[in-house]
């Protein structure tokens, strides 16, 4: 047995390590290390509730419109604030902007790029990704770069800047959007849609969401050549080097819901497990500090009464990083999560036959983007332009409220509770949390850590690629992860 040390993993922000220990060619165990202590939710403490609009999207730079949201969200429920139709449609436009670019980016810079490594130079597909996807000199950079950006005008309109708004508020939002606007909205998603039809996808929105099971998908891969779409190339590779045997979850699976319109959400929020959906109770949750550097409350609790506090010499701690769990189970969330929990008929076949897995995962988010234009296109449509965007409430000196949303990694919430009209606890679980966190008070790892297990290792390998195609399979944020 040998252990070994990986990391940075990310290409934004590498502050992730992770310990392996090897046997027989293959990982047989994995701790993750979260090395950065942030402290936001300290930072929080004493400041008015309104002030948790301008700090926690400072979290990251990458989703700060979800930790906006997120704050927003539990003003509202603190003031009892009904967001009318039009303030609605607009979050929703910037949530889904956001994750969709996060998802693009994913994909294209993040994920691809590993197969152009030279360990892969003797693959018959490796010349045609290295040319499509190498870092700096790869074709593709070239061409999402520049839709990403024209897309993310969308922002500026909306939200007025991108990151750190301030456009996003308890009672819906700043921006007031006429009807030239609505054409321009409109003009911007289009553009969107041609890259991904000409590039990611190379067809329509409406084929791609219609694909309902591996069989289907498996055939809509061989009609054309493998380097007909990016989409396609993914797949061409993955089947190759057997990515859906790689980076198994634990089976349950976590949505809070995404998109609210009504008092209900364009993909449902609630739990997946072992096949079969249930409701979500947010009284299950529970943070666990059994491995962390943390201050360790008597026994693991509710977000609500969470307690963060640094303990450098915590015994058995190895990370920054609490262990969330869902009545005392580990969770898997992000793009998966959602559409498993949505009941898309693709990714429930693909879980079902094979679980979830690093391909899974990648066809997840490309999926949710094809799924995520059109209703874009239907929001800005169903704006009426001369009705309000936002409304206003008094903030009660005292209360407890939460706040949850679905970040393009996955659920995402926040509580707040406040005291004599000052916030008196703040607590904040990112997605990275839940999917990166350590072994609980029971020594159950978190759900990378479990997808970890088994990973091949090459001979001679330093950081081994496949242990890389499972942790960037779960996009991971790091910054948000501890605070």
């Amino acid at each position: 047995m040998t252990r070994r040390v990986v990391g940075p993993f990310n290409r934004v922000e590498g502050d992730l390590e992770i310990k392996l220990d090897i046997d027989g060619g293959a990982v047989r165990a994995a701790f993750i290390n979260s090395p950065l202590f942030r402290g936001f939710e300290q930072i929080l403490v004493g400041k008015s509730p309104s002030d948790a609009l301008v700090y926690t999207p400072r979290i990251c730079g990458i989703c700060s419109v979800s930790q906006s949201m997120a704050a927003a969200t539990a003003l509202a429920a603190m003031q009892g604030v009904a967001v009318p139709d039009n303030g609605a449609l607009v979050q929703n436009l910037v949530m889904a902007a956001e994750n969709a670019a996060d998802h693009l980016t994913h994909f294209y810079l993040f994920f691809m790029p590993d197969f152009a490594r030279a360990v892969y130079r003797a693959e018959p597909w490796f010349g045609t990704a290295e040319a499509r996807f190498k870092a700096v000199s790869g074709t593709a950079a070239r061409e999402v770069l520049p839709a990403r950006a024209e897309f993310l005008h969308l922002m500026g309109i909306l939200a007025g800047r991108w990151p750190h708004t301030l456009g996003l508020q308890p009672g819906g939002t700043t921006r007031a959007v006429g009807g030239s606007e609505q054409v321009r909205l409109l003009a911007t998603i289009a553009s969107l849609r041609r890259f991904l039809e000409t590039s990611l996808f190379a067809d329509t929105l409406e084929r791609v969401t219609a694909l309902d099971s591996e069989a289907v998908l498996d055939a809509w891969m061989d009609a054309a050549p493998a380097d007909r779409g990016d989409l396609r190339h993914f797949l061409v590779v993955s089947k190759a080097m057997g990515l859906d045997k790689l980076g198994r979850g634990t089976g349950r699976y976590l949505s809070y819901g995404a998109y609210g319109m009504n008092g209900g959400h364009a993909f449902r929020r609630g739990i997946v497990e072992a096949g079969r959906f249930r409701a979500f109770r947010s009284a299950e949750i529970a943070e666990d500090h059994a491995s962390s550097w943390l201050a360790r409350p008597a026994a693991p609790a509710h977000p609500s009464h969470g307690l963060t506090l640094p303990e450098p010499d915590a015994p058995g701690g190895y990370t920054w990083c609490k262990a969330p769990r869902l009545a005392g189970s580990v969770v898997e969330v992000g793009a998966l999560a959602r559409q498993i929990v949505d009941g898309h008929p693709l990714i429930v076949d693909l879980v079902a036959r094979g679980g979830g897995n690093a391909r899974t995962r990648i066809i997840a988010r490309m999926l949710e983007i094809a799924r995520i234009v059109p209703l874009m296109e239907a929001w800005v449509r169903a704006i009426r332009p001369r009705e309000p965007f936002c409304a206003h409430a008094a903030m009660p000196p005292d209360g407890e409220c939460e706040g949850l949303v679905e970040a393009a990694r996955g659920a995402l919430g926040h509580w707040m509770e406040v005291r004599e009209g000052r916030i008196a606890n703040y607590q904040i679980v990112a997605p990275t949390t839940w999917n990166f966190s350590p072994r609980d008070e029971n020594g159950v790892p978190g759900v990378c850590e479990q997808a970890l297990v088994d990973a091949p290792v090459r001979e001679g390998e330093i950081e081994p690629v496949a242990v890389q195609h499972i942790v960037r399979s779960f996009d991971p944020c790091m910054v948000c992860t501890v605070h």
